[in-house]
């Protein structure tokens, strides 16, 4: 029996990241809506052909290849070992895959570093998202843009659904949602292979204020902020997501 009971656990998605049911649950994600996503970013920043592009928390990487098959020389970095093992059987010369810890800077320099779908606010202290986002700064080439795409935690928090039950696959998922303490914590209960399982995702609920204030402290410079994959504007009560363009 996996048991992450703790909701702040610092280490619950090293735990859920890892399993095959966190990817089962999550299966149906809107992929061509991502690649639309990145065909407009990588618009947007102008990125020079064959850029240097870090996938930061890749997962499998499906990310990342697609910004390879765009032409950018990727590597996808991501803690959880079992998928970066997965995503390693696509690897070639211009994509590479590697555990990483966000939080440690990289000793090369990237043109683009992305940080994609709330992939950020995971920690159980805002000092160790500070140092990522300081990690991510020293990582940059001195003409980089970094981004980060985090969900708009207004919205969420104003459309939270509280419960509900998805199957997928045969399995049932239990998930219910709440808000404590800064955190949005979603708890998930099924069973599978003759076991239960319970696992608990935390993610802060950072504001676009927030983010200013800890880009403040690690001499970020925020650029720009989008609130949507099309790249409209911002709107804090409206948009469904946090997208943020800085150096």
């Amino acid at each position: 029996m996996s048991d992450t009971t703790n909701c702040k656990s610092e280490n619950w998605y090293a735990s859920w990241f890892d399993t095959p049911y966190y990817h089962i649950l999550y299966k149906d994600r809107n992929y061509r809506e991502a690649q639309i996503f990145m065909d407009n970013l990588t618009h947007y920043l102008n990125l020079p052909e064959k850029a240097k592009v870090l996938d930061l928390a890749c997962g499998k990487g499906r990310h990342s290849i697609y910004l390879n098959q765009l032409g950018f020389d990727v590597i996808g970095a991501d803690l959880s070992e079992n998928s970066i093992a997965e995503a390693n059987k696509n690897a070639n010369d211009t994509l590479h895959f590697v555990v990483h810890d966000k939080r440690e800077p990289f000793e090369q320099k990237f043109d683009a570093i992305f940080n994609l779908f709330t992939s950020f606010g995971y920690f159980e202290n805002v000092e160790d998202d500070i140092k990522t986002l300081a990690s991510i700064k020293q990582s940059l080439s001195e003409y980089g843009f970094a981004v980060i795409d985090f969900m708009n935690a207004h919205q969420v928090i104003e459309n939270l659904i509280p419960e509900e039950t998805k199957e997928v696959d045969g399995i049932v998922f239990h998930i219910k949602r709440f808000v404590i303490d800064g955190f949005i914590i979603k708890e998930i209960d099924f069973e599978a292979d003759g076991k239960k399982f319970h696992f608990t995702e935390n993610v802060r609920a950072y504001t676009l204020e927030d983010f200013q204030n800890m880009m403040n402290q690690t001499g970020i410079y925020l650029l720009d902020t989008f609130g949507d994959y099309k790249l409209k504007k911002y709107h804090k009560n409206t948009s469904e997501r946090l997208i943020m363009i800085f150096k």
